[in-house]
């Protein structure tokens, strides 16, 4: 049965990525919006983020991940501190051929994740739950993406035994601040500063790109 929100959300959905260069089937697009509707579900008794209206939820999580998809370099990611799979699920829908592993230290937030790539019929996603600093893994990535680091230093350092030699850094932060840069081990450069263009969000946001 089509609910009136699923219909809402997919209407909501074509809009915004009109908005963008994205172009998706529209078997991603109705994941897309499943993953909206799980999100609401599970967010009732899990509290898997303050963003409470679905409608929300697409410009706040859902677009703001999938921008970042141009971008990427390469087919093996990470994507740490994961949180509900954010910006991992919304990318690994956007890129079948591409993996992704989703990384979170609390239980119930993988829960959520192995939960929804079963509904989403997803092959290319693997949940880990672990802390960053202990997850060992048997070869490394393409790719290192977060989204929810505190700053660029913490990032470069807790994970920085997870890119492959040619592999990189994808922070996604709202405002850039050269004094975050400042904090780096000098070991580490920034590649690229890119302004993301994310359809409806208020507030500037950025892909920083580090090597």
């Amino acid at each position: 049965m089509v609910n009136n929100l699923d219909i809402e959300l997919t209407q909501k959905l074509e809009i915004l990525l009109k908005q963008t260069a994205l172009s998706l089937t529209d078997q991603q697009k109705a994941q897309l919006v499943k993953l909206v509707l799980l999100l609401n579900k599970w967010n009732k008794a899990y509290n898997l983020t303050s963003v409470r209206d679905p409608m929300e939820m697409l410009v706040k999580h859902i677009m703001d991940s999938l921008v970042v998809s141009p971008y990427l370099q390469g087919t093996y990611f990470i994507d740490v501190g994961t949180g509900p799979g954010l910006p991992g699920i919304p990318l690994a829908i956007a890129n079948p051929d591409k993996r992704f592993v989703l990384l979170d230290s609390l239980g119930k937030r993988i829960n959520f994740i192995k939960n929804a790539i079963r509904e989403l019929g997803l092959t290319n996603v693997e949940p880990v739950l672990s802390r960053v600093e202990e997850f060992k893994p048997d070869h490394q990535f393409d790719g290192v993406l977060s989204r929810a680091f505190a700053s660029l230093k913490d990032m470069t350092d807790w994970c920085h035994h997870l890119p492959s030699k040619s592999g990189l850094f994808y922070a996604l932060k709202g405002q850039y601040h050269e004094d975050e840069v400042k904090e780096l081990n000098t070991k580490f450069h920034i590649q690229q500063v890119i302004k993301l263009n994310v359809p409806e969000l208020d507030g500037e946001r950025h892909l920083v790109l580090i090597k």
